[in-house]
């Protein structure tokens, strides 16, 4: 039997593929068991005089053939996964660049530079942040200038990424006192693979602030670049209602379920699924019409600018074709199973691929026209359609929970102050008064034999429960809300008293959904406001916040968790970090990473002792703010409201 099924829902697909004689992620992995060195961080593979395995216990005496110590090993492996995982969400954020300047210019039909008050705004912020006189100028016009602008960055080989002067003064200035400010997208991720190769950086110390770099080229320049750009082409999140679980699935209508990380595709798909020719052609091969769902950050896109529902997180991937009900599934990439494969072979599910970066065995490739996007779409939905008269037996779980997502920073803003006050002030006012003990960060991802319910969402409860603000992103994200923590009403079952107050007075929940695991740059630039709104200090670091990411799987939380900390973000990590072998490196960046960066690595193996830590950091940081007592609530008459300062 498959090893603790994060919910009901996964438990009766599990036993449905036994039944169907159908492998999945949870029964492989109990199969394969972690590689010890790979865990430690001792096994060293990038060269051919190995791969060299240091056990831990001989850690002191032995080393690579090269010479290599543990340290040095662990380094590398740790700093080449965040040159990874930056690579992933920049290529990302290149591919979103060249769609709005092909779009500007009209190269691409299908999408369009909406004309509209909250596309000004976000055209006129980005603009202004590179430094692009918008006098005069059209919609279109700024687009494909702020795209050409960031498009350069991937390859710039000098100077300053341009989002980096978004972030609090004190932090710029802590980066260029360290020289680690990234000079080009592209030029960090190359450079640390290179530092890294065998042969030449073999300092720690070093190695990892060439990661800083790295990591800060992600999250303040692919990442940034890329939510920017897709709230320009696609609109930027406000609160929307959806729904997540294997139960958003139906049996009488044609399902489509959208995969992956790029909304360049799915964002047609949304369009072409509701073209009435395409439902009346459902309609006649006998289902009621077409019903798109998501399965990882392409539903978390999907989701908080349309309200598309979730399927699932990572792990429920192959589990969703399990249910019979899946007729298409459309991948494009990062997260994806190759076990997908063989699974849909076993039902009459075809996978189709779109980008010609992940092509898979057995799959359909039907790859994204650019020029035509929405025709591919259409192409997409079409083939869908022709593929639900081959269904067979269909189980659908009944389990679907309410969410209410799409808390971007604008949205954060407007709603704590409205359309002419939008304001962190309400925000920093409640924490300095004690309604809101802190905020927290809570990413990551979800590992087939780990319970969702018993990291992610066990650890946000913890932390609400203690009046911390908590915001999500991802997969993390998604187990939070299947375990229906982002309702306003879930602050007054599981949020402290005074928590839940602010929460009913703004209308939120206490756990705000972000989006994609991409947009953690949202996060960062949160903090950023906080700091400038004034009155908890003049740096993220002396912020009374907190990160986590209870549960990690690709590369890419490594490069998220190494920006964060490069940010000044105390910051937790639930599985080990597989540096446990290099005790000297394990000490660094966890203790001593914090005299450079004044952010720093944690650990805890479970939920209630990460929360525990990240609680015990925000009353530290209130402590050195001078706001340990919680001050009485006022109630503030006219003549108080009249000397407020507007």
């Amino acid at each position: 039997m498959a090893q603790q099924p994060s919910s009901s829902a996964n438990f009766q697909l599990i036993e449905k593929a036994h039944e169907d004689s159908v492998q999945t992620a949870f029964d492989r992995s109990e199969a394969i068991k972690p590689c010890p060195f790979g865990e430690y961080g001792t096994c060293c593979k990038i060269c051919a005089l190995g791969p060299c395995r240091i056990p831990p216990k001989q850690a002191e005496s032995l080393r690579g053939i090269c010479g290599a110590d543990v340290n040095t090993i662990a380094a590398r492996n740790f700093a080449r996964m965040i040159a990874a995982g930056t690579a992933a969400h920049s290529d990302h954020g290149r591919e979103v660049a060249r769609t709005l300047i092909a779009t500007a210019g009209g190269e691409f039909t299908g999408y369009e530079i909406p004309e509209t008050p909250q596309a000004e705004y976000k055209l006129r912020l980005v603009a202004g942040v590179y430094g692009i006189p918008t006098e005069n100028k059209s919609f279109t016009e700024l687009a494909a200038e702020i795209g050409e602008h960031a498009l350069a960055e991937f390859g710039q080989q000098e100077g300053e990424l341009a989002f980096i002067k978004r972030a609090p003064a004190k932090r710029q200035a802590i980066w260029r006192e360290l020289g680690i400010i990234p000079r080009g997208i592209d030029r960090e991720v190359v450079e640390l693979l290179h530092r890294t190769g065998m042969g030449t950086d073999q300092d720690y110390q070093n190695i990892m602030l060439q990661a800083a770099r790295c990591a800060l080229a992600d999250g303040w320049g692919g990442s940034m670049i890329t939510t920017e750009l897709q709230d320009i082409l696609f609109g930027t999140p406000k609160p929307v209602r959806g729904k997540v679980n294997l139960g958003v699935l139906k049996e009488d209508e044609i399902n489509l379920v959208v995969h992956g990380h790029e909304p360049i595709l799915s964002e047609m798909i949304v369009l072409a699924a509701q073209d009435p020719s395409l439902i009346e052609l459902a309609k006649s091969k006998g289902a009621k019409g077409i019903n798109l769902a998501g399965i990882c950050c392409t539903a978390n896109e999907t989701l908080v600018r349309h309200g598309v529902p979730v399927a699932g997180c990572y792990s429920q991937q192959e589990l969703a074709i399990v249910t019979g009900a899946v007729d298409a599934m459309v991948v494009d990439v990062q997260c994806i199973m190759q076990g997908l494969s063989s699974v849909a072979q076993c039902y009459h599910t075809d996978l189709i691929t779109t980008s010609p970066k992940t092509k898979l065995p057995g799959g359909i490739h039907i790859e994204l026209d650019e020029h035509q996007p929405l025709e591919t779409a259409k192409e997409i939905v079409r083939h869908t359609i022709e593929n639900f008269p081959n269904r067979g037996k269909v189980v659908i779980p009944d389990e679907v929970t309410d969410a209410v997502v799409g808390f971007s920073h604008e949205s954060i803003n407007y709603m704590l102050g409205g359309s002419f006050r939008a304001s962190y002030s309400p925000l920093n006012q409640n924490i300095i008064n004690g309604r809101i003990l802190g905020v927290a960060g809570v990413v990551g991802c979800d590992r087939p034999y780990v319970r969702e319910e018993s990291v992610h969402s066990a650890l946000v409860k913890e932390l609400i429960a203690n009046n911390v603000l908590v915001v999500q992103t991802g997969c993390s994200a998604l187990g939070c809300a299947k375990e229906g923590l982002m309702t306003p009403e879930a602050a007054f079952e599981f949020a402290g008293k005074e928590l839940a107050e602010v929460c009913e007075a703004v209308g939120i929940p206490p756990v705000l959904h972000s989006g994609a695991c991409v947009d953690n740059s949202r996060i960062l630039i949160a903090l950023t406001e906080m700091v400038r709104e004034g009155g908890l200090g003049d740096d993220i670091s002396e912020l009374p916040a907190a990160g986590c990411c209870p549960d990690w799987i690709h590369e890419k939380a490594l490069a998220i968790g190494h920006y964060f900390v490069a940010s000044g973000v105390y910051t937790v990590f639930g599985p080990s970090l597989q540096t446990t072998g290099a005790e000297a490196f394990s000490d660094f960046i966890y203790s001593g990473i914090t005299e450079t960066m004044q952010g720093s690595w944690a650990y805890a193996p479970t939920p209630g002792e990460m929360a525990g830590l990240m609680i015990d950091h925000i009353n530290r940081r209130r402590k050195a703010l001078g706001l340990e007592a919680q001050q009485e609530r006022v109630l503030f008459d006219m003549a108080m409201r009249r000397e407020i300062e507007v």
